[in-house]
């Protein structure tokens, strides 16, 4: 199998950037290209084609490459619950729940035949695979049930590419310390160093790139500027690089940063808008008066609901709602919204009925049942007939309250032809829906977009523009042409040349 590695000295270190431009640059040479993460633990999932859920770093990754996302890309997604508690996702499809000790005593053999199947998949498809590892390799007290990073190296005998946030500060000592506590036939494996995130004058490090070739014996591949092209973020301590410098920007929307916040990808194309300001808010901050506000998916609806209520964020939703505030939920958030969650099984923990927000009518019973789809409907709102893609991940069905004398919110109206979907109010400022991926659809994006624009007096932005998809494309082709012109893969690429 012909594979290069992917590492860092820690995590956020710019592992999944990297990979995701060598996809970009090596298909760009004519290879088959695809990426690999044998394990991941995120919060960020994509749905692929066959109804299995993957790492969303690793769906932009395929897309990178110029191929489609495939399970094999991903053959293990832990998604954390809380309280010590993750959902493990094989080949795509859930397979149970489990502590840190219980997945490694039950879970180990399982899912290292699963790394090896699916790259044995891979190999037979594609030329070349760009395998990622997760957190430091240099983990002494997991290495030795690390199924991820330099087992992964050594099965392969890739060479391997270790990534450092020079941003962070301590990089050398980071590099030194990781390559000290590595095993020697996995330090042999590291035949590249990449400094990534630089700030400055490149010159001023010429001095400490000579000082760590010459201690480590290992060339410095490159030096990785810093870039405002964010590479999509997998757990939301990326929220916290994540900057807005829109000073001329015309609307504000909030996003909640819900403890157990999932699939915050969703608003990338918000963010991606010159007239918006994106602005995460802590359950503790003032809500303010932004022009709508989000409530996005929760690994965990009940206990991120109920922090909502005991923080005092709930009331002042529901102020900001009387008061003709635009809020919207997707999917957990969706179901927040509602009037009530039921979880008779006891899915989430042990409650087993919770009271939701009460601003939209509707109901949600958790259920045991995973839905995982890619989706493809008509818009009724804002307008009707907009064709919309996405992809649903829930557990639980929420429905319509009907005829209920106890109910002082007007009935609901479907969001989508699907009326299963999502439902908007009869005012048309609160709504909800199950589709993740909503806001990469150009045509609805704006249109809703102007839907806020027209209540504050602003003029309407052209609704004709693309899908997000090929914004996305440009800013992977900024990164890819960022890191080749910063980058020798001389020492890396020639065994395979």
């Amino acid at each position: 199998m012909r594979a290069i590695m992917v590492v860092g000295t820690t995590s956020n270190a710019g592992k999944s950037m990297i990979t995701a431009a060598l996809c970009r640059i090596l298909s760009h040479r004519g290879w088959r290209i695809t990426p690999f993460k044998g394990q991941n633990m995120a919060l960020n999932a994509y749905v692929t084609a066959t109804g299995g859920e993957i790492g969303y770093a690793q769906a932009v990754q395929a897309w990178a490459a110029g191929v489609n996302p495939l399970v094999e890309m991903n053959p293990i997604l832990l998604k954390p619950q809380g309280n010590m508690t993750s959902q493990v996702i094989l080949k795509g499809k859930p397979i149970g729940y489990t502590t840190a000790q219980e997945y490694y005593e039950q879970y180990f053999e399982l899912g290292w035949e699963a790394i090896r199947d699916s790259l044995q998949r891979l190999s037979a498809e594609f030329d070349l695979i760009i395998c990622e590892g997760a957190g430091s390799p240099a983990e002494i007290n997991l290495k030795h049930r690390d199924l991820t990073n330099m087992r992964v190296a050594k099965y392969l005998n890739a060479p391997t590419i270790l990534v450092v946030d020079i941003d962070r500060g301590g990089a050398f000592a980071h590099v030194v310390g990781t390559l000290a506590l590595l095993d020697p036939e996995e330090r042999i494996l590291i035949r590249g160093i990449v400094i990534n995130k630089f700030r400055g004058q490149r010159s001023l490090l010429d001095s400490g790139i000579q000082w760590l070739e010459d201690y480590t014996k290992i060339p410095v591949l490159g030096v990785i500027p810093w870039s405002e092209n964010l590479f999509p973020a997998e757990d939301s301590l990326g929220l916290l690089e994540r900057r807005s410098r829109k000073p001329n920007s015309e609307l504000t929307i909030g996003v909640l940063r819900l403890p157990r916040i999932s699939n915050f990808t969703d608003f990338d194309p918000l963010d991606a808008e010159p007239s918006v300001t994106l602005k995460y808010i802590h359950l503790n901050d003032s809500l303010a008066y932004p022009d709508a506000l989000i409530i996005p998916g929760s690994k965990t609806t009940i206990a991120d609901l109920k922090a909502l209520h005991d923080s005092g964020m709930a009331k002042k939703i529901q102020d900001y709602a009387a008061a003709g505030g635009n809020v919207l939920g997707i999917c957990g958030g969706f179901q927040m919204l509602g009037q009530l969650i039921t979880d008779p099984e006891g899915l989430e923990g042990e409650d087993r009925y919770y009271p939701g927000l009460n601003l939209l009518p509707v109901r949600t019973t958790i259920t045991r049942n995973k839905i995982v789809r890619q989706r493809s409907c008509l818009s009724h709102f804002p307008h009707k007939g907009l064709p919309i893609d996405g992809y649903e991940i829930h557990q639980g069905r929420t429905h319509p309250i009907e005829g209920n004398k106890d109910t002082q919110i007007p009935p609901c109206h479907p969001l989508f032809d699907d009326p299963g979907l999502g439902v908007v109010d009869h005012s048309q400022t609160v709504w909800g829906c199950y589709l993740h991926g909503l806001f990469d659809n150009g045509a609805w994006r704006r249109s809703w977009l102007n839907h806020l624009r027209q209540r504050r007096g602003l003029s309407s932005l052209p609704t004709g523009v693309p899908n997000y998809r090929e914004q996305r494309e440009m800013i992977l082709d900024g990164i890819a042409d960022l890191v080749s012109h910063n980058l020798n893969l001389a020492p890396i690429l020639p065994m395979y040349l």
